[in-house]
């Protein structure tokens, strides 16, 4: 299993520009998630819980966060879902990113050229179909698959795949059929 970098509040603090006492209240309210260590006081916060919190509040991502590649492009803008999704594609070898809206699926697209994004159709602002056009018509991102994951109906996931969708599946999803469907796309991840 690959190691979770974990961040302090102090280091936390400084990537935020904010200092360590707003660290805190942001952990307290659980806006920020972290672990406590045991018989401690310390707290500490995952690389991708960070990640997760700064682009929701629009922090810019300091370079030395930033992960420049993955496997997997998760576009969705339900918090616990995107999650969800990412546990279970970690849990096949995939590195994973998260993208909260269409918006910042484009901007992430330009710089981490995954091998498969996984796209919500209904989104805020950039819709999944928008994103799904985007991938299409870029020369750089042709050979990106795209796994839409929706609560559409069959007919309006039957438009995504015409539209250049690899695949769809409806959700609720089960992780195995996921990690397989994936797999099936663009094979197996070792870490």
């Amino acid at each position: 299993m690959a190691d979770i970098q974990v961040y302090t509040t102090g280091e936390v603090a400084k990537f935020c520009n904010v200092i360590k006492m707003t660290v805190v209240r942001w952990i307290d309210r659980g806006e920020l998630p972290a672990h406590q260590l045991p018989g401690r006081g310390d707290r500490r916060v995952t690389r991708e819980d960070l990640l997760t919190f700064m682009r929701t509040n629009n922090f810019p991502i300091p370079p030395e966060l930033e992960d420049e590649s993955a496997d997997v492009l998760i576009v969705e803008d339900e918090p616990n879902l995107a999650k969800a999704i990412r546990r279970a594609l970690m849990g096949g070898g995939y590195k994973v990113q998260i993208a909260s809206d269409g918006f910042m699926a484009g901007s992430m697209l330009e710089r981490i050229k995954p091998a498969l994004v996984t796209l919500d159709m209904s989104m805020p602002g950039m819709s999944g179909l928008e994103v799904l056009k985007l991938i299409r018509e870029r020369e750089d991102l042709k050979n990106t698959k795209v796994l839409v994951i929706s609560a559409l109906p069959t007919e309006r996931l039957r438009e995504a795949l015409a539209a250049g969708a690899d695949q769809v599946m409806s959700k609720p999803f089960q992780n195995a059929k996921l990690q397989e469907t994936v797999r099936e796309l663009i094979g197996e991840r070792k870490r």
